[in-house]
C-alpha cells in the first residue's frame, strides 16, 4: 500500500483527485513585459552575447543554442562566477541550455530580449519517466557544467548566485514534455523580470527554489509545478502573474510557498498540493479572478505540517474557495465578489498560553464594489540613464588598491552608482546620501571589502559600518556582496538608518559558507572571508546587518552566514515599518537574529540554520521589547551534522502582538531546538515543533511569591550567570561572560532585558554613581593588526605574578573597561581611559575584584597593592583599579572611602575584611570568615553575605547567623535594598532578607 502511495504521489501528470475542471478558461490578451534594464552597462568581466563575439543573430531564425551555451560556459570557466548579457532581440534554440552555479544570464534594450523554444524541437515531444520532473527543460540550472556521457549535476542545496533576470521565454508549439526553467538552486539564485508562455507545454517552471520577483505565466499545464527546495526550506514569491493555465497555476509538496502580491485569472485551480503531502502555504495581498475548480486543493489536512495561511486575498468569481483531499469538504465563496480577510488552517494557538488545536478559521467579507490592487513595496529604480558607473569614476576594483575615496566621492557626487563586477577594498566607512543608490549585479563577483586588520575597522570601539544610510533617505542597495574579512574587530557590515521606502536586495555578508574563489589572474585579494582555518576569529566582530535609528524599509533575498559576527542581522530602536523577504542567516556562533525595540514589521521565509561546528549552541532568534511584527513561513533548521541538544529556537521578551503563521522547527536528526519558543518572563514554552499559528499579546510574568527567607528563581536559562551588580534604582544586571550577554533585572516591571550582546567577553559589571553601566571586559590583540604602523601588544601588570591562572593562556590579552547607558547600550558604549590615580581630583567609590585565585600565597599583599592607574568612569568620581585580578574576578566589590570591603580569596576559600583609604587603596586586612568562593555582599544592618556552595550569613563581627540554602550552586551575590539577588549557574534568584 505504502509503495501505492508514493508511486502516487510522485506522478506529476496525475489529475486533482475529486476536483478535477474539465472546462476550458479564455485567455485574455497577455500585456507587453517592461524592459528592467533598457541600456548596456558596461562591465569588463561580464561575457555579451553579440554577434561581434559570437556566431549568432538575433532575428528569432538561427538557432542559436550553441553559442548561448559556449557563452555560459566560459563565464564559469575564465572566473568561476559573472554574468551574460543578452541585448534585446529574439533568440531561437532547440536544445536545453545548462547554467551552472553563480552565472547569471540577464537581458538589456528597450525590450526583453525573448528566447524560443523552437517548434517540434528534438526531445520536447517525449515523456521522461527516468527523470524527476517527467520534462525536458529550455534552461536547466545545474550545479556544474555537465560533462558529456556524466548525468546532468542539478543545482542543490550549495548552488548559490544563479540567476536570470530581464529575459522572457516562449516554448513554441508541439512541445508537450516542455518547461521553461529547472530552478532547483539555493541562496541568492532567482528568477526575475521574465515573463514565462508555457503555451501547450508543460510548464513554466519546476522545482523552485529560493525568490522570485515579476514574474508573469502564461500557458501550460501549470505555471509551477514543484517539490521541496533543494536545501528543504521556503520558497519566496513577490508580485508574480499567472494566466490559462490547463490544469493549476501551482502543483506542489512540501515547497514553502511564501506568496505575496500574485494574481491569478482563469484557470481551473491556484495551488494543488500532491496527494498525500503537506504544504506550507502563506499568501498575502493578491487577487483570484475566475477559478472553475477549488482555488486550494489541500491534502493531509490534519497533519500538523499543513500550514495554511490566508491574509488579505481579493477573490472574483471563485465559487469554491478550499477543497480537502481526503475528508472532501470544501469551503464555498460567500458570493461572485468577496476578500479573504484572514483564513488559517492548521494547529493554531490564539494565545501564548493556550492549548493547541488543530482547525479551520477564516474571516471572509462580501464585498459590493472590486478593491484597489494593493502597491508595491518594492521602489522603481532610477532611469537608467542616470546611472553611473564606478570604474569610469576612478575605481579600481582590483581587490588591492584602496577605492574608498574614489567610491566615496562617486557617492558624493551622483545619485545613482553602477559597481561593475570586481572586488573593491575599502579602509574607511561608505557613507550614503538620501537618495543614493548602488546597483551591482551579482554579490560574489561584485563585492566590497575589507583586508584583514584594516586599522579604521580594528582594536576595541563601538560597531563601525563598512556602508552606512543615510537617516530616513530613500536608499537602495542591491547585488553586492560585503566581505568584512575574519579579523576586523568593530566591523558591522551595513548600517541601514533609511526610510520606509527604502530597500536592500541580493546582498550577501560574506565570511562563511558560499565563498566561491575568483579565477582572474592578478585578481586575487587578500580579504580572508572563509572561515575554515579562522577558528580564532570567530564571533569577533558585530553584527553583519544592522538595521537600527528608526531604520525600514524591504530587505529581500538576503544572506547573512558571516561566522566572524556576533549576528547575522540585528534589528534595533525603530518603528519604522520594515518587511523581510527570504533572509538566509546562518552558521554563527551565538545569535543569527536579534529584533529588540522594534515596531510594525513583517518578516516573510526567515531561515535559521546552524551548523554544527560553528553554531550548536546558537540562539536563532531573539525578539525583545518588540510590538506588531509578522513572522510568515519561519523555518528554524538544525543541520544533520549537529550532534547536541539546544533548548529553545525563539527567546521571546515583553513582547505585544507578535504573530507567527506557519513555523517549522526540525532537523533530521533527533537534535532540533527543544521548544521552538521560550516566553523569558513568563516561564512558558510552546510545545509543538510545527505549527500554523501562534499569537503572542504581553503574556503576563510568571508570579513572584516573595517570603523572608525563602529563595526564589525569577529566571533560568543561562549557561552560567556571574558578574553581578545593582543600580540606584534597584536595577540588578549580570552577564554570561561566554555567551557574551548582559542581561538587566527591572526593579519596576519585575522582568529580564538583554541589554547587550557585543562580541566583547564581559568578565565583571559595576556602575558608577551616575547608573552608567561598567563592564570589565577581555581584549585580545589580533595578530597582524597595526595602529600607526606598530603592532598592538599588552603585558601583564606587575602583579599578574603569583597566580598561575596568568601563565596558562591568560597572558597577551588587556582587561579593559568600557561604560554605557544601559538604555541605550549601542549608542553609548565607550571605552574608559585609564589615568595616574593622582590626575583623579575625588574618589567617591571604588570598584575592586571581588575574588582573587592566588595560589603562591600573596592574596593580602596583592589585595593591598598601592595602585597608582585605575580607569575614571563617566560621573567622574568612581575608579576601577588597574590590577591584573580583574581578568580572574567573577564580579566586583563596590568600595567606599573610609568604610570596609569584604574581599574573597577563592584560593584559600576565606574572605577578608579591608578599610579603604581615601585614594580607594585597601589596608589593614583581617580574616573574616573561614568560607569564600567567588562574591560577597553587605546588607543595610552590615551583615556579610559570603556564596560557597550555599548562602552563609555572618554578622559583622564574623559570627554565622545563618545558611541559606539554594537550589542550585551560586556564583556571584548582591543585595539591593532590603532583597538579596543571587546569580548560579543557569538562574537567577532572590530572596527576601525582611
Amino acid at each position: 500500500m505504502l509503495k501505492r502511495i508514493l508511486m502516487l504521489a510522485l506522478i506529476v501528470s496525475v489529475q486533482h483527485i475529486g476536483f478535477a475542471q474539465k472546462k476550458k478558461p479564455k485567455v485574455a490578451p497577455t500585456p507587453e513585459s517592461k524592459s528592467f534594464y533598457q541600456a548596456r552597462l558596461n562591465d569588463d568581466d561580464a561575457t555579451y552575447f553579440t554577434p561581434e563575439t559570437f556566431k549568432i543573430s538575433n532575428d528569432g531564425k538561427t538557432d542559436v543554442s550553441d553559442e548561448l551555451q559556449r557563452a555560459i560556459n566560459e563565464v564559469k570557466t575564465n572566473f568561476n562566477f559573472g554574468v551574460v548579457f543578452i541585448p534585446e532581440g529574439t533568440y531561437k534554440i532547440s536544445k536545453t541550455i545548462y547554467i551552472p552555479t553563480a552565472v547569471r544570464v540577464i537581458g538589456y534594450g528597450k525590450r526583453r530580449p525573448l528566447i524560443i523554444l523552437a517548434d517540434n524541437a528534438p526531445g520536447f515531444q517525449e515523456q521522461y519517466p527516468q527523470d524527476k520532473g517527467n520534462a525536458k527543460y529550455m534552461f536547466w540550472f545545474t550545479s556544474a557544467i555537465p560533462k558529456e556521457g556524466q548525468p546532468i549535476p542539478d543545482a542543490g542545496a550549495s548552488t548559490f548566485y544563479s540567476a536570470m533576470s530581464n529575459v522572457d521565454l516562449r516554448i513554441g508549439s508541439g512541445n508537450p514534455s516542455a518547461v521553461a526553467l529547472r530552478t532547483h538552486f539555493a541562496q541568492h539564485s532567482f528568477i526575475s523580470h521574465v515573463d514565462i508562455h508555457a503555451g501547450t507545454g508543460k510548464a513554466g517552471m519546476f522545482d523552485v527554489g529560493n525568490e522570485m520577483e515579476d514574474v508573469r505565466f502564461y500557458g501550460g499545464d501549470y505555471g509551477i509545478y514543484t517539490f521541496k527546495p533543494s536545501p528543504g526550506w521556503q520558497f519566496m514569491m513577490v508580485d508574480t502573474y499567472f494566466e490559462g493555465q490547463r490544469k493549476a497555476a501551482i502543483r506542489s509538496q512540501e515547497s514553502g510557498l511564501t506568496i505575496v502580491r500574485m494574481t491569478v485569472k482563469n484557470v481551473p485551480t491556484v495551488i494543488e498540493t500532491n496527494p498525500y503531502f503537506y504544504e506550507k502555504l502563506f499568501m498575502e495581498d493578491s487577487r483570484l479572478e475566475n477559478i472553475s475548480g477549488p482555488a486550494f486543493v489541500i491534502s493531509n489536512e490534519n497533519n500538523a505540517y499543513t500550514q495554511i495561511s490566508l491574509r488579505n486575498i481579493d477573490c472574483k468569481k471563485v465559487p469554491v474557495l478550499v477543497g480537502f483531499r481526503t475528508s472532501g469538504r470544501q469551503i464555498a465563496g460567500p458570493g461572485e465578489l468577496y476578500k479573504i480577510k484572514a483564513l488559517n488552517h492548521g494547529l493554531q494557538m490564539t494565545a501564548i498560553d493556550s492549548k493547541p488545536v488543530q482547525t479551520t478559521t477564516q474571516d471572509i467579507e462580501v464585498l459590493k464594489t472590486e478593491p484597489v490592487p494593493v502597491q508595491k513595496d518594492i521602489p522603481v529604480f532610477p532611469d537608467i540613464s542616470l546611472w553611473r558607473n564606478l570604474k569610469a569614476l576612478g575605481a579600481k576594483g582590483d581587490g588591492l588598491t584602496d577605492d574608498t575615496k574614489a567610491i566615496q566621492a562617486a557617492i558624493d557626487q551622483y545619485d545613482v552608482i553602477y559597481v561593475p563586477q570586481s572586488w573593491y577594498r575599502i579602509t574607511e566607512t561608505l557613507k550614503l546620501k538620501q537618495k543614493t543608490v548602488l546597483i551591482g549585479l551579482n554579490p560574489v563577483s561584485t563585492q566590497f571589502i575589507l583586508q584583514d586588520n584594516t586599522e579604521a575597522f580594528g582594536s576595541f570601539g563601538p560597531p563601525k559600518p563598512m556602508v552606512e544610510s543615510s537617516e530616513g533617505g530613500s536608499n537602495i542597495l542591491t547585488g553586492i556582496g560585503i566581505s568584512t574579512a575574519a579579523s576586523n574587530s568593530r566591523a558591522v557590515g551595513l548600517k541601514w538608518m533609511a526610510g520606509a521606502g527604502s530597500y536592500v536586495n541580493d546582498v550577501k555578508f560574506l565570511g562563511g559558507h558560499g565563498n566561491i574563489s575568483r579565477k582572474r589572474p592578478g585578481q586575487e585579494a587578500s580579504n580572508n572571508s572563509s572561515h575554515v582555518g579562522n577558528e580564532q576569529h570567530w564571533d569577533t566582530q558585530y553584527w553583519s546587518l544592522w538595521i537600527t535609528n528608526n531604520g525600514g524599509g524591504t530587505f529581500k533575498n538576503i544572506w547573512t552566514a558571516n561566522t566572524f559576527a556576533s549576528a547575522g542581522a540585528y534589528v534595533s530602536n525603530t518603528i519604522t515599518p520594515g518587511r523581510i523577504y527570504a533572509m538566509s542567516v546562518e552558521h554563527h556562533v551565538r545569535n543569527e537574529v536579534r529584533f529588540k525595540n522594534v515596531s510594525n514589521w513583517k518578516v516573510y521565509a526567515l531561515q535559521l540554520e546552524e551548523e554544527s561546528k560553528e553554531s550548536s549552541n546558537c540562539q536563532p532568534l531573539e525578539i525583545e521589547s518588540c510590538d506588531n511584527i509578522l513572522f510568515a513561513n519561519l523555518y528554524m533548521f538544525r543541520v544533520i551534522r549537529v550532534s547536541t541538544p539546544y533548548p529553545h529556537s525563539i527567546r521571546s521578551w515583553n513582547n505585544r502582538r507578535l504573530e507567527f503563521l506557519n513555523v517549522h522547527n526540525y532537523s533530521q536528526t533527533k537534535y532540533p531546538s527543544t521548544v521552538p519558543l521560550y516566553d523569558v518572563n513568563s516561564g512558558i514554552e510552546v510545545r509543538p515543533w510545527e505549527f500554523n499559528r501562534l499569537v503572542i499579546d504581553t503574556p503576563k510574568p510568571r508570579p513572584i511569591d516573595l517570603q523572608v527567607g525563602r529563595v526564589v528563581q525569577i529566571a533560568k536559562g543561562f549557561e552560567f550567570a556571574d558578574g553581578i551588580c545593582h543600580d540606584s534604582k534597584g536595577n540588578v544586571y549580570f552577564s554570561e561572560s561566554r555567551a557574551r550577554r548582559i542581561y538587566k533585572w527591572s526593579a519596576t516591571a519585575n522582568a529580564l532585558s538583554l541589554v547587550a550582546d557585543f562580541p566583547w567577553e564581559p568578565l565583571s559589571l559595576g556602575v558608577d554613581t551616575k547608573d552608567n553601566l561598567l563592564v570589565v571586559f577581555k581584549y585580545a590583540p589580533k595578530q597582524g593588526y597595526l595602529i600607526n604602523g606598530k603592532p598592538e601588544t599588552f603585558t601583564n601588570p606587575p602583579d599578574a605574578a603569583g597566580t598561575s591562572f596568568s601563565g596558562w593562556g591568560n597572558s597577551g590579552f588587556g582587561t579593559f573597561v568600557y561604560a554605557m547607558n544601559p538604555e541605550h547600550p549601542e549608542e553609548t558604549m565607550h571605552l574608559l581611559k585609564k589615568v595616574p590615580l593622582n590626575n583623579v581630583k575625588s574618589i567617591a567609590k571604588t570598584l575592586d575584584p571581588s575574588n582573587r585565585r592566588r595560589d603562591s600565597g600573596d592574596f593580602l599583599s596583592v589585595s593591598t597593592n598601592k595602585f597608582s592607574e585605575c580607569w575614571l568612569a563617566p560621573d567622574g568620581v568612581t575608579i576601577v583599579p588597574v590590577v591584573y585580578d580583574l581578568a580572574r574576578s567573577n564580579a566586583l566589590l563596590e568600595g567606599y572611602p573610609g568604610k570596609v570591603l569584604y574581599g574573597t580569596d577563592e584560593y584559600l576559600k576565606r574572605t577578608v575584611r579591608f578599610n579603604v583609604g581615601p585614594e580607594g587603596h585597601l589596608s589593614e586586612p583581617q580574616l573574616f570568615a573561614e568560607k569564600g568562593e567567588f562574591s560577597s555582599a553587605v546588607d543595610s544592618k552590615g551583615n556579610v553575605y559570603i556564596a560557597d556552595g550555599q548562602v552563609y550569613v555572618f554578622d559583622s563581627t564574623g559570627k554565622e547567623i545563618n545558611i541559606i540554602e539554594t537550589p542550585e550552586r551560586p556564583s556571584t551575590i548582591t543585595v539591593s535594598g532590603d532583597t538579596l539577588f543571587i546569580t548560579s549557574r543557569n538562574a537567577l534568584y532572590v530572596v527576601k532578607l525582611k
